[in-house]
């Protein structure tokens, strides 16, 4: 990176500063792809609306001169409960895609979840970072290649895998319908090629070309086998029901992601801030639980923990730092989300993760 990029990086403040720089730098097809909900986006923008709704009633008086992020996930010490969420085709963004993004998750000391729609082989992701990595699977039409293709990350040192329950058929994407968009020329889906069949190139979106990875036959009997067949913990990802976060542990799953997949699915579906506190009491005792959705402020981590969230995850913010920079982009995505959390915590009177969690709906309350 040159000096005036590098200089340009480093005056970025905030996270929509970042995303200003991104577009600058990022192909107006894969911006679109990006940045784009389902069909009116209404769900795509409540998701960044329901969190500022939400009021922090501060706690005056307090010595927050100590205080600490840390926490832990899935029996991992992490720096402070964030996480990347997974998001397809990286290197749309930055010629280094995943692996920039694995070592920034690793500068950070925070996990990363790998997208199976990866344009970086699981191991070479694998291979850029010591701290937690998952990954997410889509339960495809071939069950065999589904369960080769976990077995194939759990011998490569992929910690957990994240079952997506939001997409037994391809949202509709209204700017990559007008554009045209398809999977670049001379970019792959590695983790996803099969002998003699391409992962791109042909279609419209990527449901032209990888309408073979999900299936709209999808049922709780699916997680349970998968749940069945490796060792390492599964997270059932894209829920906004209590019931279904129950269903999700009595299929075997250990931790429940709550999203609504970006607003890229389901246009009407409640931002997941609206639906978080419920899920997570049906969660709670039973195992983790993660939050995506339109987190754009550190304040919105400590909503979301206030709210019942083992961590939050974010993955345009990540998007926007490596088109903005790379790997020195992420890393200050990651930078500005965990000093504004920082700084939140002290302004609500509050030192610790725990202490944000304990204090629930007493710090944190709807309008």
């Amino acid at each position: 990176m040159n000096a005036s990029a590098s200089d340009r990086l480093a005056a970025c403040i905030s996270l929509s500063d970042l995303s200003a720089l991104a577009q600058e730098n990022i192909e107006h097809t894969a911006w679109d792809y990006y940045r784009s909900g389902a069909w009116d986006e209404t769900t795509l923008a409540r998701n960044e609306s329901a969190w500022r709704e939400l009021l922090i009633h501060a706690r005056g008086m307090v010595d927050v001169s100590q205080r600490t992020s840390a926490t832990t996930l899935l029996g991992r010490a992490i720096s402070c409960p964030l996480l990347s969420a997974p998001t397809a085709m990286q290197k749309m963004a930055h010629r280094d895609g995943e692996l920039a993004t694995a070592r920034a998750c690793c500068a950070a000391r925070v996990p990363m979840c790998l997208s199976s729609l990866s344009t970086t082989s699981l191991e070479e992701v694998r291979a850029a970072t010591t701290e937690p990595l998952w990954m997410q699977i889509y339960i495809s039409k071939d069950r065999g290649f589904t369960r080769a293709l976990v077995q194939r990350a759990e011998s490569a040192g992929i910690e957990a895998f994240a079952v997506t329950a939001d997409t037994p058929v391809w949202g509709v994407r209204e700017r990559d319908m007008r554009n045209g968009f398809r999977v670049p020329d001379g970019m792959h889906i590695v983790n996803l090629e099969r002998a003699g069949e391409p992962t791109g190139h042909a279609g419209v979106g990527i449901g032209g070309a990888l309408s073979w990875t999900i299936d709209a036959s999808l049922t709780w009997k699916d997680v349970e086998l998968l749940a069945a067949s490796t060792t390492r913990p599964i997270l059932v990802k894209g829920l906004c029901r209590p019931d279904d976060v129950a269903a999700a542990f009595d299929s075997g799953a250990q931790g429940v992601w709550i999203s609504n997949h970006g607003g890229r699915q389901l246009d009407g579906a409640p931002a997941t801030a609206d639906v978080l506190a419920k899920c997570a009491l049906a969660a709670r005792g039973r195992g983790c639980t993660i939050v995506d959705g339109g987190v754009r402020r550190g304040i919105d981590v400590l909503r979301a923990l206030a709210l019942g969230a083992d961590a939050v995850a974010v993955g345009r913010p990540i998007l926007w730092g490596l088109g903005a920079g790379g790997e020195q982009g992420a890393t200050r995505a990651l930078e500005i989300l965990r000093s504004e959390f920082d700084l939140a915590m002290a302004l609500a009177g509050v030192r610790s993760v725990e202490e944000i969690r304990a204090l629930g709906a007493d710090l944190v309350r709807a309008r």
